[in-house]
């Protein structure tokens, strides 16, 4: 929603370096995070960016190891998206809430497009695969378990693109898609 909040621009032009580099480390796994930061809080200094291409154009400078395969600010534009939006805590959000309106036996499939995505809906529906965390050897009846809560979730599995569809889509080289059911619990 491009009303609300602080814009990536802005974000960019008043964060700290050290807050820069973080963002970029942790959200794009960028391993060049400390040296694009510098970069950027240089550039802005001399003059602010207001176009996505200047800053591509910085971190493309900044990076000294080029990927033939991508441009070298994917992981940058990701990073400084997915914290501009905070869109890790939407998907958690959005996971919670599935359980709410999925009725039993139905299927929910979600399709991620990067590992830290990724990572939060397997943990998720990890999470909600398993029974009662119960100590073993604990005296309960299956009464009292059942009041516990059960397994919310069945994981049925993951699907990734083809070479056909990775040739077609080049964009869904990363894609996860992940399925799982509601059980009756």
């Amino acid at each position: 929603d491009p009303t609300r909040g602080q814009s990536a621009a802005e974000w960019l032009q008043t964060a700290e370096e050290a807050d820069i580099a973080w963002v970029l480390k942790t959200f794009g796994e960028e391993r060049f995070a400390k040296r694009i930061a510098r970069a950027i809080v240089e550039r802005n200094r001399e003059q602010p960016m207001t176009r996505t291409k200047e800053l591509a154009e910085v971190v493309a400078a900044a990076t000294p190891v080029k990927d033939k395969f991508k441009h070298p600010a994917t992981r940058t534009f990701q990073a400084v998206r997915i914290w501009v939006n905070s869109e890790l805590e939407e998907i958690e959000q959005a996971l919670k809430s599935s359980l709410s309106v999925l009725a039993p036996g139905g299927r929910l499939s979600i399709i991620s497009f990067h590992s830290l995505e990724d990572r939060i809906v397997k943990r998720f529906m990890r999470e909600q695969s398993r029974g009662p965390q119960v100590p073993a050897g604990l005296p309960m009846t299956e009464a009292q378990l059942k009041k516990l809560g059960g397994r919310e979730l069945r994981a049925l599995g993951k699907l990734m693109p083809g070479e056909k569809e990775v040739a077609e889509n080049p964009r869904a080289r990363s894609s996860v898609l992940r399925i799982a059911e509601r059980t009756n619990a």
